[in-house]
């Protein structure tokens, strides 16, 4: 078992800062990608940005330049700067693990919310 905790979350305004949180926890033997997913008020579940256990970073092309993940794997933890914020970044921001044992399995954590006013 894998547990998730997100944090850092909260009410930001437009063009401010925030740094949001993933603590890993439990069995981390296996830990492989992590990354952080976001739900906006009325969407579904996409993916902001993911890194390798090699450290290698991807983005989606709305937060590419804003928007820096990465890990501390000594501590099992990944960070996700977020600068520049818009309006439209307002979302739960949901944490994932890949854990590989000999087989695949996805842990998620319940979430942190970002609300950014314009």
């Amino acid at each position: 078992q894998v547990q998730l905790v997100e944090s850092g979350g909260g009410m930001v305004q437009a063009g401010g800062s925030v740094r949001l949180s993933c603590a890993a926890s439990g069995n981390l033997r296996g830990i492989a990608d992590m990354a952080w997913y976001r739900q906006g008020p009325e969407t579904q579940r996409d993916i902001v940005a993911t890194i390798t256990r090699s450290g290698i970073t991807t983005y989606t092309e709305s937060v590419k330049g804003r928007f820096t993940l990465t890990r501390d794997f000594a501590n099992h933890t990944i960070w996700l700067q977020m600068n520049n914020l818009k309006p439209e970044d307002t979302a739960l921001y949901i944490c994932y693990a890949m854990v590989r044992r000999g087989h695949q399995a996805d842990y998620w954590g319940r979430g942190t919310q970002v609300t950014v006013s314009s």
